[in-house]
């Protein structure tokens, strides 16, 4: 499991969880969290991408502004 977790673990962090916002709120979170994390990962591929165009560029000569 990553950074160490155990099932044990995580089945009392998500028991606590459940207690802080309840069932109802878990699902909301849980699909609010899936879609930062969507963005982030498609923001960070633009912006890779973005970084290898201009080291293209940079390797042909062409200069940006």
């Amino acid at each position: 499991m990553p950074f160490g977790i155990g099932p044990l673990e995580l089945v009392i962090v998500l028991v606590i969880v459940m207690l802080i916002f309840g069932v109802g709120k878990l699902s909301d979170i849980g699909g609010a969290l899936g879609k930062s994390i969507r963005e982030f990962r498609k923001s960070s591929m633009d912006e890779t991408q973005e970084q290898a165009s201009v080291s293209k560029d940079n390797k042909e000569g062409k200069t940006t502004t």
